[in-house]
């Protein structure tokens, strides 16, 4: 174990992504960029999934509502963007550059702004 959490440091520290071994994660997650990237260890991202540098997904909330997302399959996740709390991103959700989503995300739908709203039903399909 001791060797493991080096390794991962290591890994940290050389690519700038913190994506811990216990995050739940589909198959074929592209991040195009290094840098940045925070996952917490207890979030789910589904597959096909592409991160952008300096993306953060992780805890947020009080009492009940305390957790992390549950991040859909075919998600796309702008520069930047912050998802934080016990939300769901759908399917084939877009979050665009420099959002903070602390809501449910709807599938097949673009969201963005602080906080971020939908402004789109453009889905991910041009993008992943």
């Amino acid at each position: 174990m001791v060797i493991g959490v080096l390794f991962q440091k290591k890994v940290e520290i050389l690519t700038g992504i913190t994506l811990p071994y216990s995050t739940q994660i589909g198959e074929g997650l592209y991040i195009g960029h290094h840098s940045g990237i925070i996952v917490n260890a207890n979030a789910v991202i589904g597959s096909n999934c592409n991160i952008s540098q300096g993306v953060t997904i992780g805890v947020s909330g009080r009492g009940d509502q305390r957790g992390v997302p549950i991040i859909g399959n075919r998600v796309y996740i702008g520069v930047n963007a912050v998802i934080a709390g016990r939300i769901t991103v759908g399917d084939a959700a877009v979050i665009a550059a420099n959002s903070l989503v602390t809501r449910n995300v709807d599938s097949h739908t673009t969201v963005m702004g602080v906080p971020a709203v939908q402004v789109s039903d453009n889905d991910s399909r041009d993008y992943i």
